[in-house]
């Protein structure tokens, strides 16, 4: 099968890296960013192009979610499968002739960051069942966790992954700006925040939490609320109200 990533973002770099541990063949890379392109296609052998697109068989989209649908109009087959790695867009949402289907992998990527790519699940969606029988035969020479989803129940999956990373991400950029206002080094706390990751593999998130909301600790969230201000400190709040309301306090 002639396979060909259209992309060079974050995604696009991990996808064609996978690949190419796996063995799984790239006929090419294609996008528009063509500093980009070649780098990944240097690191990983693999050739690319920003003006030509290879006649392929299966064509997987990364791209932002804005993008995807203008980028699908650039192929023309019809006797091809196409798929796009977004969490969030119906597989309704590629505008061509050719099969639609979604191609999801569960995880944050960044190009600077390793990742265990057999640990990340992937989730499918076809029109037919030839073709989901072929994806999951592709992710599955990638990852032990694949799974077919419909666009419903995969929106909140990506829904669910924003809560978990994004959002959780965001807010270690924010303690970081305290801890950075005092001059105490972020390190100090990533002990702290692997113990935390740790935990919930054995424990719910529910029972696991702890600190001065969970224990209706007044006097250290008023202390809390007087060091903080403007941004940072309706964050404070939100998240409070929000524990205490969860653990009806």
């Amino acid at each position: 099968m002639q396979i060909v990533i259209i992309g060079s973002g974050n995604v696009a770099y991990h996808m064609a890296k996978a690949f190419r541990l796996k063995k799984i063949p790239l006929l090419q890379i294609f996008g528009r960013n063509g500093e980009e392109l070649k780098k990944i296609s240097e690191e990983l052998d693999v050739p690319y192009s920003t003006e030509h697109l290879e006649d392929a068989d299966l064509y997987i989209i990364c791209v932002s979610d804005n993008s995807v649908e203008n980028v699908s109009k650039i192929i023309t087959k019809k006797d091809v499968l196409v798929a796009h790695t977004s969490g969030s867009l119906p597989k309704e949402i590629l505008a061509g002739e050719y099969r639609k289907s979604s191609f999801y992998p569960l995880q944050t990527f960044s190009k600077s960051k390793e990742l265990e790519y057999e640990k990340i699940p992937f989730f499918i969606e076809t029109e037919t069942e030839e073709d989901k029988q072929l994806l999951f035969d592709l992710a599955s020479q990638i990852s032990e966790n694949v799974m077919e989803s419909s666009h419903e129940k995969r929106k909140y999956i990506h829904l669910t992954a924003v809560f978990a990373c994004n959002f959780v991400n965001h807010l270690f950029a924010r303690a970081k700006e305290v801890s950075d206002s005092q001059d105490i080094p972020f390190d100090y706390f990533l002990p702290l925040i692997d113990e935390t990751v740790k935990k919930i593999h054995e424990i719910e998130p529910k029972a696991a939490q702890t600190g001065p909301a969970v224990r209706n600790d007044v006097r250290v969230l008023e202390l809390h609320e007087q060091l903080l201000k403007d941004e940072s400190l309706a964050i404070y709040k939100t998240m409070n109200h929000s524990i205490q309301k969860m653990y009806e306090l």
